[in-house]
């Protein structure tokens, strides 16, 4: 089944959505909000990626935030499991907290940014039960939801370090100019800014599309460009990928499953799944013989530095030319 493209480069802009398993709560008491803030903090930190928007609701959150380096993926995935991990310990239970992967829209800075911000503090109030109420009931419920960006806003006194107010707020000269703005939303019925969203993963204008198109889905080989998961809604079958792997590097398909199998040749395969496939580590493991998505991990770590190697780096882009050819 074909998955959500990511596209991943540094200075991209991001707007992150995670929903509750079944549309289950994922904030249960202040506990986990609070917790959610230090691991969110933390995780930030560790990735040297830039907050600028967040909202905390009853099921599901919403982020908007720049990564200075291509890591969305690695930074997502320390934050989902290490939240994951506390509610499942503080409140007793077990197993998925979200409903699958998170959602991840590349956002046209330049153009979005702005209006994104509003969308994502508005969100307490054009949902649930304040979705009828009028302008003041409305705004006064707004002002005073405390698991949100917002207050830093509307108030310098109540900045926080880990959220970087000044790129939204120059574009639209400082906080009262801000705070008009976010009151002129709550007394509209604005459009959904999520309609502007194209290819179901870029929020942003045609020249911004085909600029990201351009950029990074040249023509030629894809090894230093962002983790590919095509433009296009079909991806290639693994058992297809395999096979032309199988092919180019004169291996036979038991070979290159077998745990005791040629690393190089091993990790070019492995490699060819997460970037054409758009499947999982842990998914190429169970086609690799079995192995653990950790040593799946490793093997496209043995082979990024290998490439480095001529013969090893001719094998690889043989096998990348001769998948254009494969059929989907």
């Amino acid at each position: 089944m074909a998955r959500q493209l990511r596209i991943q480069y540094p200075g991209a802009f991001y707007h992150i959505t995670c929903r509750g398993n079944e549309r289950k709560k994922i904030f249960l008491d202040s506990d986990d909000r609070d917790r959610f803030i230090e691991l969110l903090k933390e995780s930030l930190r560790i990735y040297h990626v830039i907050l600028y928007v967040y909202i905390q609701m009853d099921n599901h959150f919403h982020l908007v935030l720049q990564t200075k380096r291509a890591n969305l993926s690695e930074f997502m995935r320390r934050f989902n499991i290490c939240y994951t991990g506390w509610f499942n310990y503080h409140h007793k239970t077990c197993g998925h907290l979200y409903q699958g992967r998170y959602k991840a829209l590349l956002v046209d800075a330049d153009n979005y940014l702005l209006e994104l911000s509003r969308y994502v503090h508005l969100n307490p109030v054009r949902v649930g039960r304040l979705c009828g109420c009028g302008y003041r009931e409305k705004w006064q419920y707004l002002i005073k939801y405390k698991w949100s960006s917002l207050a830093g806003y509307l108030n310098a006194k109540r900045a926080v370090d880990f959220v970087d107010y000044d790129m939204v707020l120059k574009t639209i000269g400082g906080r009262r100019s801000y705070q008009q703005f976010l009151s002129d939303g709550v007394r509209k019925d604005l459009d959904d800014i999520l309609e502007n969203v194209k290819y179901q993963t870029i929020l942003g204008d045609n020249d911004f599309v085909t600029l990201v198109k351009n950029k990074y889905f040249k023509s030629g080989s894809l090894r230093e460009q962002p983790a590919y998961r095509g433009m296009v809604v079909k991806l290639i079958k693994p058992e297809v990928v395999i096979a032309c792997c199988a092919e180019v590097l004169g291996a036979d398909l038991a070979q290159l499953k077998a745990r005791s199998g040629d690393g190089i040749l091993r990790g070019i395969v492995a490699e060819m799944l997460y970037r054409y496939s758009g499947i999982t580590q842990r998914e190429i493991g169970e086609l690799l013989g079995g192995i653990e998505y950790t040593a799946v991990n490793m093997l496209r770590r043995r082979l990024q530095k290998k490439l480095t190697i001529p013969e090893v780096n001719a094998r690889y882009i043989r096998v990348e030319d001769h998948l254009k050819t494969c059929e989907l």
